[in-house]
């Protein structure tokens, strides 16, 4: 199962996704796209790639152990789910307008839409096992709670997007490696016939 890093690796692949297919056009540069917050000062980027909440999410009841390898026994992966905003740096140096902030903020929506899952094993090549792909959705959330998302970090609201990732799961480093057989023991039993006497 994916280490604890999976949850940078969904970040990196949304923004490494975002700057290739948004610039040069309708942002010039991949470098004016970046995971940071609305809070940061001080920056000069014009996307912004801010993950502000993860929710451990109570999938069907799993075992408690489940077998790694032939011989080990680890904990099951806690199942997560990410979410975003994505926004645009209103210190920007770029002077945007508001036709422009309409216009990338469209295009965002669209590469999303157009490139919504990624397998665990694409972010982390050493897997051995397949996990359900991450599937990025629009967070269903009302326009109150994303005016809190802003105002949690002191900043007026601005129009973004707001994404979820999930199901990312987190595996456990906890092995346990089952007691081995020393002695074993059989018992036989052999069930003969008895001929009984004719006269």
């Amino acid at each position: 199962m994916a280490d604890y890093t999976i949850i940078s690796d969904v970040s990196a692949y949304i923004v490494r996704t975002l700057r290739e297919k948004m610039c040069p056009e309708p942002v010039p540069s991949p470098n004016n796209i970046e995971i940071s917050s609305p809070a940061s000062q001080d920056v000069d980027y014009i996307i912004g790639l801010y993950l502000y909440d993860i929710k451990e999410e109570n999938l069907m009841s799993q075992p408690e152990m489940i077998r790694k390898g032939r011989v080990q026994l680890t904990r099951p992966p806690k199942p997560y789910s990410l979410y975003y905003m994505v926004f645009i740096n209103g210190s920007s140096q770029m002077g945007l307008k508001a036709p422009d902030i309409q216009k990338i903020i469209g295009r965002i929506a669209q590469i999303v839409n157009d490139n919504n899952s990624v397998y665990p094993h694409e972010l982390q090549p050493w897997l051995d096992a397949t996990e359900p792909p991450i599937v990025l959705t629009q967070a269903k959330i009302a326009l109150e709670e994303k005016v809190r998302v802003w105002q949690a970090i002191n900043k007026p609201y601005q129009i973004s997007l707001f994404y979820k990732a999930a199901p990312v799961f987190v595996s456990s480093e906890i092995v346990v490696e089952p007691p081995r057989v020393n002695e074993a023991s059989f018992d036989i039993n052999l069930m003969g016939r008895e001929r009984g006497k004719q006269q």
